[in-house]
């Protein structure tokens, strides 16, 4: 399951939303902080925000809309149109951000997408974080984490992947960060790559940056994937199992159904 507001922030369980969170729960709706963040760079000019109003926001107006079973995000900043649609899959445990980036800018342009989550993989981050040992699998470059030392959830594996097959990754939430970084100008929007570092004894994340290029008028579409699997091997069939834009978007038509069907059972007139 999953917890989205209205600037972007969000928190992410499985199977018990104290004891096996994904990513932080904050119960601040003020500051509003989160461990889950979506980045926009132009990779000419250096200039970075997020599709959601938090935690980066750009120079312009946002829109947020939420439906039943999704949210979308809509924003135009220096010519780039986004819209960032959030949802979770009915029968399976993955949540889906898919990031539609259309260039309206009368030119080409060289841009990347960054998806961020920060461990959790038990009830507070402050408690689990120096037993969470990361890896990028080696056929999908998945990235995956665990927590062997919760006791009720210590087999589960955790995935963060995208579907794009050019892209860096790390594991190491110091290295994304920066020394006093914070979400809103993390240090890794300042460098071309991500490192390719994991493992354990790491401050851990899981960050995977997309390169992309479009020219004047050409859309393109990000799947990023946040998951659990009951082991490693389940784990990376999850992953394998939801690539592709015609797998997210069964999905997404899935979850309309269900709404549709729940809600539309009982009607009534006055």
């Amino acid at each position: 399951g999953t917890i989205v507001s209205e600037s972007g922030g969000a928190c992410t369980w499985s199977e018990n939303a104290r004891e096996f969170r994904i990513t932080p729960w904050n119960n601040d709706p003020v500051s509003d902080l989160s461990g889950e963040a979506v980045y926009i760079r132009d990779e000419e000019q250096g200039h970075f925000w997020s599709p959601t109003p938090l935690p980066s926001p750009g120079t312009t107006p946002y829109a947020s809309r939420h439906g039943f079973g999704y949210s979308v995000f809509e924003h135009m900043e220096l010519g780039i149109r986004s819209q960032m649609w959030v949802y979770v899959a009915l029968d399976a445990p993955v949540k889906f951000t898919i990031l539609k980036v259309r260039n309206e800018s009368g030119r080409p342009r060289r841009l990347s997408a960054t998806g961020y989550v920060e461990w959790v993989l038990g009830d507070l981050r402050s408690k689990s974080a120096m037993h969470l040992v990361t890896e990028i699998d080696p056929d999908s470059a998945a990235l995956l984490a665990r927590n062997p030392f919760n006791a009720e959830f210590a087999d589960r594996v955790a995935f963060f992947d995208v579907d794009n097959e050019t892209r860096t990754v790390s594991g190491d939430r110091k290295e994304f960060l920066g020394r006093n970084g914070t979400l809103r100008s993390p240090a890794a929007m300042t460098r071309s790559r991500l490192s390719g570092k994991a493992g354990a004894a790491l401050d851990p994340c899981a960050a995977v940056q997309v390169p992309f290029e479009l020219a004047d008028g050409q859309e393109c579409e990000i799947i990023f994937k946040l998951g659990v699997g009951r082991d490693s091997d389940d784990a990376r069939n999850l992953a394998h199992r939801f690539r592709g834009s015609a797998a997210a978007r069964r999905e997404l038509e899935a979850v309309w159904h269900y709404w549709n069907h729940t809600l539309g059972a009982v009607q009534v007139e006055t």
